[in-house]
């Protein structure tokens, strides 16, 4: 078992924390390599060749990098004035203001970037269930909802592809949908839910 960061949004953040959010699609680098045999699960596909996923396979772990503030060295002023309560770190996820931001500023927080996440700050933990590859269009509506809609009646109701596409448009940028890369599908269960 590995264990690898992955990044992810606010709002998809908010979607792994409620538990609605299951997959996870990821831009596939490359053309999957597609022979014309019958895929051996039986299914009738063609046989494609994916190569190695970087992030990784069914049973490796995921820590869930996102954006934030970490807390400096307090110092015996600092303790004076409050600093004893304060957490180590602190999400944007959560719903910080824009006043929150300027008093982390003043007290001499680091802005931390979900890249520049360190590890000891990941609070989800994921661990991957399966790992496939297809085309972005061809997500379904299942699969859409499992992506962390979060309109349950779009189960029935409304397509929410529709809503997965806007999602995907606001993180990769105008034209991404339409572009219907190859990606990567991962589904995963949460881990640290399963202690809470």
């Amino acid at each position: 078992m590995k264990e690898r960061p992955i990044l992810f949004s606010g709002p998809m953040v908010r979607a792994l924390l409620a538990g609605t959010k299951t997959q996870t699609r990821r831009i596939y680098k490359g053309t999957p390599k597609i022979d014309g045999e019958q895929h051996p699960d039986g299914s009738g596909e063609t046989w494609t060749e994916w190569g190695r996923c970087p992030y990784g396979v069914p049973g490796d772990r995921l820590f869930v990098r996102e954006n934030g503030w970490q807390r400096p060295e307090r110092t015996p002023k600092m303790m004076r004035e409050g600093a004893d309560t304060w957490a180590p770190y602190y999400y944007d996820a959560d719903g910080l203001s824009e006043q929150d931001a300027v008093e982390f500023k003043a007290w001499g927080f680091k802005r931390r970037p979900s890249i520049h996440m360190p590890r000891w700050a990941s609070r989800i933990t994921l661990e991957i269930d399966s790992v496939r590859v297809e085309r972005l269009q061809e997500i379904s509506r299942g699969d859409a909802m499992d992506e962390g809609c979060p309109f349950p009646n779009m189960a029935t109701g409304d397509d929410p592809r529709h809503w997965y596409a806007q999602i995907w448009e606001s993180i990769n940028g105008a034209g991404s949908w339409d572009a219907n890369p190859w990606v990567w599908v991962l589904t995963f269960r949460r881990l640290d839910a399963e202690k809470s």
